[in-house]
């Protein structure tokens, strides 16, 4: 059984499934605010069988009385967050980063990374990845992935068809 590291970019995710959520659905605004990630058919979809070495989602601090880090926790998430700065979000590209090499330069064997983000921010880390024998995976919405990102990796594989798995609507009849 091939073993895998996930690595999360929650935010890059969860906006990148509301704004397709939100042209399927034809809204006039850009996110669609009912949909939600499903932190545990995410895991599930992404790992496909294989033997989880670490499941790390990384993202912004929310409001005290937000429920998804505890949901995230419970579905096998290790999580991490970071208040967000008035420029933005602040080390969570770095977090994922850091968590995902400490992982590929200690864990004895190569396995296969599995990258949810598409930012090109990452491209050290595939890169590092694959020079160390890892495969390498990224997830993600088409429309959220750098090009540049998409060539370095061994697979794409895109969450367009997955929406209504890796993800619920909430408030919606």
């Amino acid at each position: 059984m091939n073993e895998c590291l996930i690595l999360v970019d929650n935010s890059n995710t969860f906006i990148c499934g509301q704004e397709l959520s939100a042209k399927r659905r034809k809204l006039e605004y850009p996110q669609d605010f009912s949909w939600r990630i499903d932190f545990g058919a995410l895991l599930r979809e992404v790992a496909n069988g294989c033997q989880i070495i670490k499941a790390l989602l990384v993202g912004s601090t929310p409001p005290p009385n937000d429920s998804l880090w505890s949901s995230a926790r419970q579905s096998g998430f290790e999580v991490k967050t970071y208040e967000r700065s008035l420029s933005g979000e602040k080390a969570v590209d770095t977090e994922i980063m850091a968590g995902g090499l400490k992982v590929i330069f200690k864990h004895p064997r190569p396995g296969v990374l599995k990258l949810l983000s598409g930012d090109r921010d990452f491209i050290p880390l595939i890169r590092e990845a694959y020079e160390a024998g890892w495969e390498t995976e990224l997830w993600g919405f088409s429309h959220c992935i750098s090009g540049e990102l998409q060539q370095m990796a061994h697979r794409v594989i895109l969450l367009d068809d997955m929406l209504e798995v890796v993800g619920r609507y909430e408030g919606l009849k």
